[in-house]
């Protein structure tokens, strides 16, 4: 009977400490696996800050390329052809000609460094939002002193999706290139109200105006509608000669 109960009491102590074994074994290989799962969401942070740090360092490049071009070579350029254009307007028709050639191959140029340095800084909108982009393009506007643009808005943080704020920000872009061109306007005001369900953009001026009906396909106005509808954004200009122009943009957050 003794013997039965000391057989019970090692079989009791060897399953206890079996167990308790089992417990110390499942414990270690949970705690190697919480510090191997630790060590690779580190090894995964750092592959990620790397590939962003990568990732910012190749885009403030092309940034940097992209604004070098437009503000330095793309303003030279229209310099040279501003004054060509004053040297050709002093000449006898006869030999205007081949000067009127190279101010045309001149004029391509400036546009296709536009038109590349506009590819190079197109995340630079994603990148700082819609409000920053634009203050960033009025001060380059502002340096060359052909325009007075006023930026009114409460908000400086937007919350919109970063690819329907860059097509916001080419329409606006759009149309302040056209009131360069087209309208000898002085002054520009650019007014941003933002609230939960929409956001209202509108860029008035104060040049020469134009008969809308006239004009309707032309001066890139079809092109801003057309990038208006990408986004289900209202696109509207309102417009009369000599009395200015205002072009309204609607963007409905809620909409996709």
């Amino acid at each position: 009977m003794e013997e039965n109960k000391l057989v019970i009491l090692f079989t009791v102590t060897l399953l206890i400490i079996v167990l308790t074994m089992i417990f110390v074994y499942v414990i270690f290989i949970q705690k190697k696996t919480t510090l191997l799962i630790e060590q690779k969401e580190k090894d995964m942070r750092f592959e990620k800050e790397l590939a962003t740090s990568q990732i910012e360092m190749k885009e403030q490049t092309l940034n940097y390329i992209g604004q070098e071009l437009h503000d330095d070579l793309g303003q030279k350029l229209s310099v040279v052809r501003l004054r060509q254009n004053q040297l050709i307007a002093r000449m006898k028709d006869s030999e205007k000609e081949e000067l009127m050639e190279l101010n045309e191959l001149l004029g391509e140029c400036i546009q296709d460094i536009r038109d590349l340095s506009k590819t190079l800084i197109t995340e630079q909108v994603i990148h700082f939002g819609l409000i920053e982009s634009l203050e960033r393009e009025i001060s380059k506007i502002r340096k060359l002193r052909l325009l007075t643009v006023e930026l009114i808005t409460k908000k400086h943080d937007i919350d919109i999706a970063p690819k329907h704020g860059l097509i916001l920000f080419r329409i606006i872009q759009e149309s302040i290139n056209n009131i360069l061109k087209h309208s000898r306007a002085k002054n520009v005001l650019i007014k941003i109200e933002d609230n939960h369900e929409k956001l209202n953009i509108l860029i008035s001026d104060n040049g020469k105006g134009f008969n809308t009906n006239v004009q309707k396909d032309g001066s890139g106005l079809k092109n801003m509608e057309l990038r208006a509808k990408i986004i289900h954004a209202e696109f509207f200009i309102q417009s009369e000669p000599e009395k200015g122009t205002q072009t309204s943009i609607t963007y409905y957050k809620n909409v996709q």
